[in-house]
């Protein structure tokens, strides 16, 4: 007997699928044009590496996270129309999919949704010039109103995220390019204050991938929607790989130049470097950010739609991802949501070894969809739990020698839970596939 979950599971048909510029090319870029991710990259990693060193990191970082962690659940996705939590299934079991990565995807997306809506909240109130306190009634305002329509728009289904991506990601674009030209000039004087092309590098890979691993196990929603495998590799190409260089390069390299420029520029965060600018982009800069906002809250909603959907079939797709991101919300008006990126960051490490563990599954199968395993599939268990232990190393209470050195430990996660699942699907811990209905 199946679980409900895969018992009334339907494959998105050929019928309902789009070229990759219209899907996951545009719904990708637009994760990676939202301020957490590059607002704070040049912390840390242009002090210590070149910007030669730095721009071969983000490409690096692209390249890995596209191979690693997208083109799998991606080509699963697309070859077979059933979402992560369903081909999961064939890696962690009937039962065990229910967890992993079942319901922790959807969990996730919701503490990602509610640190979202207080930035956004934020940056609206500022650029309004109003209390931006967390719990005052303007915050609760813009906080709900904000929640519920991204959380709209992400039940629609992916073709509305993109939809909205495609358009709206030109407005950070817009902004990176404008502040790039502003601070160029300052670009070839950056000298790093403290060498270290090791540490640079390597910070940069488990900035990038640790950002996007959760967004990559998802490549299996997204890529329902793609056609054929072109759609899936051109999608990511431009989506991931382009998207980090941009992305990720124009705002380091205006950071590096600033710091030539413009004395007044005392920290490393981006938002400092538009500030030190002044005059109506710095005013503009608390729109744009809430703008470039938009489409990783969608995408967010969308996620955390198809995860209540299908572990909770019974329950309709609005009314689950509503009260999930109900949820969220209330995270975000009260503050607290401000105080989880750490602790998602954590979480978010350890889809490293499920990634890992699902490739292994995914190439021991014969480069196919071996179907669901019989109650809990210990291999891909044991992968995870082993590679979670490398993947949250940099988090504990260890010397910054050996944080440093255990750096990138997203990329070490998910060669360790690769490794460990072929080991265990070897010794024959993989229980026996179950039929899924026609």
């Amino acid at each position: 007997m199946l679980p409900q979950y895969l018992a009334k599971a339907v494959p998105n048909p050929a019928a309902n699928r789009a070229p990759w510029y219209k899907n996951t090319a545009p719904t990708y870029a637009g994760i990676f044009l939202w301020i957490a991710f590059y607002d704070s990259i040049a912390a840390g990693t242009i002090t210590r590496g070149t910007i030669a060193v730095c721009l071969l990191a983000l490409a690096v970082a692209g390249a890995l996270s596209y191979a690693l962690y997208y083109y799998v659940p991606a080509m699963l996705g697309m070859k077979t129309g059933y979402p992560l939590y369903v081909v999961g299934s064939s890696t962690f079991g009937t039962k065990g999919g229910y967890a992993m990565p079942g319901l922790l995807m959807g969990l996730l997306q919701v503490g990602w949704f509610a640190v979202g809506t207080f930035f956004a909240s934020t940056f609206v109130l500022k650029a309004l010039n109003m209390d931006a306190t967390p719990g005052s009634v303007p915050f609760i305002i813009v906080g709900v109103i904000w929640g519920y329509l991204m959380a709209w728009f992400g039940v629609m289904g992916i073709q509305y995220v993109a939809r909205i991506a495609t358009f709206l990601n030109f407005i950070p674009l817009v902004m990176l390019i404008i502040v790039f030209a502003k601070t160029a000039d300052g670009v070839g004087g950056h000298v790093p204050s403290n060498p270290s092309s090791f540490v640079a590098f390597t910070m940069l890979l488990q900035i990038v991938i640790g950002f996007f691993a959760t967004a990559g196990a998802a490549g299996a929603d997204i890529c329902t929607n793609s056609r054929n495998e072109g759609d899936v590799k051109w999608g990511g190409m431009v989506g991931i790989v382009l998207a980090v260089i941009v992305a990720g390069g124009l705002p380091l390299m205006s950071v590096a130049g600033a710091k030539v420029l413009m004395p007044s520029v005392q920290g490393f965060n981006y938002s400092d470097v538009v500030g030190g600018i002044g005059g109506p982009l710095a005013v503009a800069m608390f729109f744009l950010f809430t703008l470039a906002s938009v489409p990783s809250a969608c995408f967010c909603a969308f996620i955390a739609g198809n995860s209540f959907s299908t572990m909770i079939p019974g329950v309709p797709r609005l009314g689950s991802t509503m009260v999930g991101m109900t949820v969220a919300i209330v995270l975000a008006v009260t503050g607290v949501a401000a105080n989880l990126i750490g602790f998602f960051t954590i979480v978010g490490a350890s889809f490293g070894p499920i990634c890992g563990a699902m490739a292994a599954d995914y190439l021991l199968s014969g480069k196919k969809w071996a179907g669901p395993r019989e109650g809990i599939n210990w291999a891909g268990y044991g992968a995870w739990a082993v590679g979670f232990l490398v993947g949250i190393l940099p988090f504990l209470p260890v010397s910054p020698e050996v944080k440093e050195l255990a750096q990138p430990a997203v990329v070490y996660s998910f060669i360790t839970g690769f490794i460990v699942y072929v080991i265990l699907a070897k010794a024959g811990l993989e229980p026996k596939t179950v039929p899924m209905p026609k």
